[in-house]
């Protein structure tokens, strides 16, 4: 299989890592870059690429190991992976680059309900401690004067807004946002499906068919093909036996011929799981599991689920004694009982992009405020952002989080 290497994203990080082995007079070379994009897309996949490519292989962290019941565990360990990639400039004689998957999962905050640990902070700021000071890199307790080999960090990420602000500035981080155009998802699945299982034609119609779905996407698509013959394996073997005969067993390893690969039968199985990924977001269960953020079945207000990507309807009857002639009773309803609770107001709004990715901006209304003016904020925000999506906050102020979310509007 021969794999699809975009030559805009080999530019991008080419060009970062070879700039941070130059020395360029009177130039300050961010020493970060960010790759940043929706899930899915080959972020990771198509930076192992490069990295083969130009022929070295870099030191890797995962998101997963930003975290540690022992503090500043972590940040050492950035710190010791760090010297090892600069170890290895040093003693291979070629280029290396501290590679961090999923930076802001293990680093990031993304709501209220993300604890926010002393480790990262520390990754936070020895990241930035980094940056700054790449050649100059030291252990907690020992010191060593040497100066070290400055190192490219390539970090890779869903959405760096979570990340400390600080640390993603320019100058210390350059940013990426990597979204595939049509061609480059046409070039991707050429390596995915090889002239002999699919033509150019049929590939760019199986794009066009799923434009909204990422390139994993069609991976997956790729490897539920062979779930038939894998079912009529084992079926032929019985479920008893099929443990031995693949685990430890004497015998060659069992030999699958191609699948059927015809275009149709990969839409057919495209639809079915695009039918599994909607039947997930429609069901939405964790709304009915984490009661707290669920208000209406206690009160009993309109069943409107927290999070719900159903909008308040701007149709509904507004009684000619409220405040508001553009806002429906539903959300003024909302609003009372924020009010009454002692909770306090917020407003949020989120573009499309941002909207998938969980990226929302404040959007006004964060101090105390009167139930008019209130309505007059929320009014200009639905003014401002017409084309955004809009939800409605309520923030308990003692136990700092959010107990109410409503989107009261859709794009």
């Amino acid at each position: 299989m021969s794999y699809y290497v975009s030559p805009r994203f080999l530019d991008k990080l080419a060009v970062h890592i070879t700039k941070n082995f130059l020395q360029l007079p009177g130039v300050r070379v961010p020493l970060i870059l960010g790759i940043h994009g929706r899930k899915g897309e080959g972020k990771t996949f198509q930076c192992e690429l490069v990295f083969e490519k130009m022929g070295f292989e870099p030191v890797m962290i995962s998101g997963g190991e930003l975290e540690s019941p022992d503090a500043g565990d972590p940040a050492r360990l950035i710190r010791l992976r760090y010297r090892e990639a600069s170890e290895q400039v040093k003693v291979r004689g070629q280029m290396c680059a501290l590679f961090i998957n999923d930076l802001d999962a293990g680093a990031g905050r993304f709501d209220s309900g993300t604890q926010y640990t002393v480790n990262t902070q520390l990754v936070n700021a020895t990241l930035m401690n980094i940056a700054d000071n790449p050649t100059n890199v030291q252990l907690p307790g020992s010191y060593d004067a040497t100066p070290l080999n400055r190192i490219p960090i390539i970090v890779t990420g869903n959405d760096f807004s979570t990340l400390y602000a600080p640390l993603i500035r320019d100058g210390r981080m350059e940013k990426f946002y990597w979204e595939p155009t049509r061609e480059e998802r046409i070039g991707v699945l050429r390596g995915i499906f090889p002239t002999g299982e699919l033509s150019q034609q049929d590939i760019t119609e199986l794009v066009d068919t799923f434009p909204e779905q990422s390139l994993d996407f069609f991976s997956a698509v790729r490897s539920r093909i062979y779930d038939e013959q894998i079912r009529d394996f084992i079926h032929k073997l019985g479920v008893e036996s099929i443990s031995k005969r693949i685990v430890n067993s004497t015998e060659k390893p069992p030999e699958f011929q191609n699948p059927n690969f015809k275009l149709s039968h990969l839409i057919e199985m495209g639809k079915l799981m695009v039918g599994e990924q909607k039947r997930i977001q429609d069901m939405r269960l964790v709304e009915e599991y984490n009661q707290f953020r669920t208000f209406n079945s206690q009160f009993g207000a309109s069943t409107i689920p927290v999070n719900s990507e159903n909008p308040v309807s701007f149709r509904s009857p507004v009684e000619p004694n409220t405040q508001s002639s553009k806002l429906p009773l539903e959300v003024l309803e909302k609003i009372d009982y924020i009010l009454s609770s002692g909770y306090r107001v917020s407003l949020e709004s989120a573009d499309q992009r941002r909207f998938k990715t969980g990226s929302w901006n404040s959007c006004g209304l964060n101090s105390n405020e009167s139930k008019a003016t209130i309505i007059q904020g929320i009014e200009a925000c639905l003014t401002e952002h017409p084309q955004d999506y809009i939800r409605l906050l309520g923030i308990d102020p003692i136990a700092k989080r959010r107990v109410i979310e409503i989107i009261i509007q859709k794009p």
